[in-house]
């Protein structure tokens, strides 16, 4: 058999989903609220007694679990339930459970998994009391849009050749999908992709299944990225203006589509009229936004990009205009006629931080209460490549680009590790293959850093405008790149899809990355995008998928398999990094509360399993992914 992790006590698990915890008021509860919280332990565990432990204003406090009366009917002859009830006193509250076995040892199961040392709170389960997330985000799927390279949907807005200077370089119009120069002469390329150019084509977005759009930067700027903004107030008219995204947004209104805009708080283009004022005299109202070392050459910018002067947050003044100020940025593009359903915040891990000044936490809370009170459905979502988890206790962010909790752990697993540091011309590979227990333990990490409402709306992606593509990951191995989109669709939090991923484009850096759409189909990898439609239908249709629990239940040198669940379904995902297939001999789901009987449907080739004592009877794992599916008889 297939041998699992943690064979001890690899049958007790808990996280944060309805299954295991059960509010029973709503789904999101106050302080006051009660909820039911649910530990599930096999049956060959000799548990003695369990007690949750809890936080309450900084003292310690246990509750006995007592097991359920009756056992769900999907328990029979294979798992037990535990519960105890908790009321909800503070705004996070953390807990954990303390085990006692009948051989007399003593063991605590915290969001890191199960271990005999006491922890400490830092892994603790948390629940959030008073928290509203944005309802939508959940059950979407997004679509990742660099406006200048998608589709060009009116000509006679386009960039002409020689139309402005920036940095040295004349703007140059390129014809569509010619090839781009390297850097710096990249930065003033156009081919003329626009707002209305994605409007002609959301009907391709519909049919391939997306519901959710993040457009990269819109705003006035002189580069085809459009970090570098000069005006916060208005699209760019090359982009077809402020019109272009009203219609734009009425058109994904008229689809039930969402839209959600790039914003660059942290600094603004060395061209904005904010910068040419503080330039010319240091005494002008604008130059308190800046930090001036030697006027005015000697500035503060972002991470020594002298086109990208940083913003600096001391300034009350700045702080109006951005988020606080009843007319402010944040603010204005939330309200009627635009309506954006959110924004995703550029580089949001060094916002208002500088030095001695770690100004964080004040303007965060300020921009959070900003745009909550404009639509407290809308989704705050920060770009970080590192550790996001001090933004995602509830109070800042909504959720993180989850580069860290899962982009780069997958792309680890599924080809090597790679160390690089930005503006650093060397890499650092470690070309040994990834430990298959490395993916998880990062994995795990980052989940239980956050707690699980904040997990399950995490923003996760294959890859972006600043990455290589995931083909290219994968060194063009169809393969791993379908198991890579199947791990997206079928893991905790929302996928996103970079345009252009699912006909098969690569780009073995962030520069390639933003080619042109290709919209020849003859270019396409039809199999490929039909595999995608696949994945995004089931994933927004399966509440598994999109609200379940998550366990992993086995992980081998180059097999990893984990399952979604809850009363209603289950599904068990099998991945395959190797190109052959893997001997397995059975694989053991009993720990998984999964009981003999259950018929399991794999959903691509239609075959079909039943579970015979513990194990899902597969006699081996081809390469890529499984997905197996059951659904649960109800109590």
């Amino acid at each position: 058999m297939l041998k699992i992790l943690n064979s001890d006590l690899k049958s007790i698990h808990h996280d944060g989903s309805a299954r295991y915890v059960r509010p029973t008021c709503s789904a999101d509860p106050s302080i006051g609220d009660e909820v039911a919280l649910r530990l599930r332990s096999g049956l060959d565990v000799a548990i003695e007694r369990i007690f949750l432990r809890t936080c309450p204003d900084g003292e310690q406090a246990f509750v006995e679990m007592l097991p359920e009366e009756p056992q769900p009917e999907a328990a029979r002859g294979v798992c037990k339930w535990w519960r105890a009830s908790l009321r909800l006193g503070m705004p996070i509250t953390s807990y954990r459970f303390l085990i006692f076995l009948q051989d007399g040892s003593a063991w605590w199961h915290n969001a890191a998994g199960t271990s005999q040392h006491i922890p400490t709170d830092a892994q603790d389960f948390r629940l959030l009391a008073g928290y509203t997330p944005p309802a939508w985000v959940r059950s979407s799927v997004f679509y990742q849009i660099f406006p200048d390279r998608f589709a060009d949907g009116d000509p006679a807005s386009n960039v002409r050749s020689g139309e402005y200077r920036y940095h040295g370089l004349d703007a140059i119009s390129r014809r569509w999908g010619e090839s781009q120069n390297p850097w710096p002469q990249a930065m003033v390329e156009f081919y003329g992709g626009d707002l209305p150019g994605v409007e002609s084509h959301l009907g391709y977005l519909a049919d391939l299944g997306v519901n959710a759009i993040y457009l990269n930067p819109v705003f006035s700027a002189l580069s085809n990225h459009r970090y570098d903004v000069t005006d916060y107030y208005n699209v760019d008219v090359h982009l077809g203006g402020n019109a272009a995204l009203q219609s734009l947004r009425c058109a994904t209104d008229e689809r039930d589509m969402r839209l959600i805009l790039d914003i660059v708080p942290n600094h603004c283009g060395v061209m904005h009229p904010w910068f040419q004022r503080a330039l010319e005299n240091l005494q002008a109202p604008y130059a308190e936004y800046f930090t001036f070392h030697a006027h005015p050459d000697d500035y503060e910018c972002w991470l020594g990009v002298k086109s990208l002067p940083k913003l600096n947050y001391r300034s009350p003044k700045l702080r109006q205009e951005m988020y606080a100020g009843p007319q402010s940025i944040f603010r204005h593009w939330l309200r009627p006629p635009y309506r954006v359903d959110g924004w995703r915040v550029d580089v949001a891990n060094m916002l208002a931080r500088h030095g001695a000044d770690q100004l964080e936490h004040q303007v965060w809370d300020g921009i959070r209460q900003a745009v909550k009170e404009e639509n407290p459905q809308a989704y705050l979502l920060g770009e970080n490549f590192f550790d996001a988890s001090a933004q995602l206790q509830g109070d800042q962010l909504d959720a993180c680009m989850n580069y860290a909790g899962f982009s780069q752990p997958l792309w680890y697993w599924l080809d090597h590790y790679a160390f690089h540091q930005h503006n650093e011309p060397r890499q650092v590979d470690a070309f040994q293959p990834w430990p298959t227990s490395s993916l998880v333990d990062t994995w795990q990490a980052y989940r239980a850093a956050i707690p699980w409402t904040i997990a399950r709306q995490q923003f996760n992606l294959l890859g972006s405008h600043d990455t290589s593509r995931i083909l290219s990951v994968v060194r063009d191995d169809p393969t791993r790149n379908r198991l890579a989109v199947a791990l997206l669709m079928t893991y905790p939090g929302v996928p996103c899809v970079y345009y252009g991923d699912e006909i098969g484009m690569r780009a073995s850096d962030s520069l390639s990355a933003r080619d042109c759409m290709q919209w020849e189909q003859t270019a396409w990898d039809v199999d490929l995008r039909a595999f995608y439609q696949h994945l995004i239908r089931l994933r927004r249709e399966s509440a598994a998928l999109v609200d379940g629990g998550f366990q992993v239940l086995a992980a081998a040198e180059n097999l990893l398999v984990y399952q979604r669940d809850t009363d209603q379904e289950i599904f068990v995902v099998i991945g395959n990094r190797s190109s052959s297939n893997i001997p397995m001999d059975g694989l053991a789901v009993a720990h998984g509360g999964i009981p003999d009987g259950t018929i399991f449907h794999e959903i691509f080739t239609g075959q079909r399993l039943i579970v015979t004592h513990g194990h899902i009877p597969l006699a081996s794992a081809p390469p890529g992914a499984q997905i197996w599916h059951c659904k649960l008889e109800q109590n």
